[in-house]
């Protein structure tokens, strides 16, 4: 075989991983007792900095050691600091829990980001995609696979959930307004399907609301600011977990 044919017979392979099915975070979720999808956040739009020095070969690998169901990790640099190379990082670091692609996706070309970088699922948030958009957008992530989670906030937008996503989640901060209200998971669980995986998002701080949370229904809880504001997010995990 020359040098040609050999780099050929190489990206065959590349491509077939590119397209091979990831871990999964429905099952992850399904499996765990805690249910927590632990979160790398260094900043947000109304907080600032939350944890500017944070890094991606330590604190994802210390979430994992500390009981963590599921990561996610914030790719959008503008507004979150964070990157698509955190994903890479946590994986050349040893994070072999699945991982969430946390970014505004609207357009096909981040699925193939997220599936390169070594995602496992991506978000798609109904407030920025039509319906339309939203389908188009799920049956490539699986052809992709990875697993989708749908973030819906509001009741007008929980039709999405015909869409049939993996999991189905229901973000307690207003994305307008960054206004953080918890009830809205309770409020909207039981419209949504009832064999929806649900996660519930954002403002979780309080092993008691995780417990309240999971008798209404949800399997997955995403919570990042509440680990990420600490000096040892993997330690604060493992602290919050013992409560549960």
């Amino acid at each position: 075989m020359d040098i040609l044919q050999e780099i050929v017979t190489h990206k065959h392979k590349e491509t077939e991983r590119l397209y091979a099915k990831k871990s999964s975070l429905r099952e992850a979720l399904l499996a765990s007792d805690s249910g927590i999808i632990a979160e790398f956040k260094r900043r947000s739009p109304s907080k600032g900095w939350i944890k500017e020095d944070g890094r991606a070969d330590i604190i994802p690998l210390t979430y994992q050691q500390n009981g963590a169901a599921a990561l996610s990790i914030l790719t959008d640099e503008h507004y979150f600091g964070g990157s698509d190379d955190f994903i890479r990082t946590a994986r050349k670091s040893g994070v072999t829990l699945p991982i969430l692609y946390k970014n505004f996706v609207i357009d096909e070309s981040q699925l193939y980001a997220a599936a390169l970088c070594g995602a496992s699922a991506v978000l798609l948030i109904a407030a920025c995609l039509t319906k339309q958009e939203c389908k188009t957008l799920l049956n490539k992530a699986h052809e992709l696979g990875l697993e989708v989670l749908l973030e819906m906030h509001s009741e007008p937008e929980l039709e999405y959930a015909e869409l049939g996503p993996d999991l189905c989640g229901i973000n307690n901060r207003n994305l307008g307004s960054f206004i953080t209200d918890v009830e809205n998971s309770f409020r909207l669980a039981e419209k949504l399907p009832k064999n929806a995986v649900k996660v519930s998002e954002s403002g979780i701080s309080n092993p008691e609301t995780v417990k309240a949370l999971r008798q209404a229904g949800f399997r997955g809880f995403l919570i990042g600011e509440n680990f990420m504001k600490t000096a040892n997010p993997g330690l604060a995990l493992k602290e919050f977990i013992s409560k549960l």
